[in-house]
């Protein structure tokens, strides 16, 4: 499992303190068959630790078959910055929406912003990133 002491998505706990990488993404990027992320908002943050740790294994793992693409691959010297999650929205039991803005800053030291509202679809008891809108 990854050396890491907080998870790359930021997600706390009730004390507020930053959770450890593997009690929150490292948990389903590590054991993709056995733990699958529970909801559409669990996956969409392991997908972003996954940005920031460049697996691009599990990006292409959970993404659907319908819109996976062939290959995934990462700008050399990026940084990412952080997370926030502005809304997750359950549609039915197979379908959900998680609203985010991801901070990033490029190789050439450029800031960029990419704020999205994704889809996700639950097919055999997993969750899939669909696709998703540019804000």
């Amino acid at each position: 499992m990854a050396d890491l002491a907080d998870c790359p998505c930021g997600r706390r706990d009730a004390a507020g303190r930053p959770l450890p990488y593997a009690q929150c993404c490292g948990r389903y990027l590590e054991n993709l068959a056995g733990t699958p992320a529970p909801d559409a908002e669990a996956l969409m943050r392991s997908r972003y630790s996954a940005f920031v740790l460049q697996r691009a294994d599990y990006l292409l793992s959970t993404w659907h078959a319908s819109k996976r693409p062939s290959k995934v691959s990462f700008e050399a010297g990026a940084k990412w910055l952080g997370l926030e999650v502005r809304d997750f929205k359950v549609i039915d039991a197979t379908h959900a929406e998680v609203e985010f803005v991801a901070r990033q800053r490029d190789a050439g030291g450029r800031a960029v912003r990419l704020h999205e509202r994704s889809r996700f679809v639950r097919e055999d008891g997993r969750w899939y990133y669909l696709d998703g809108d540019w804000k």
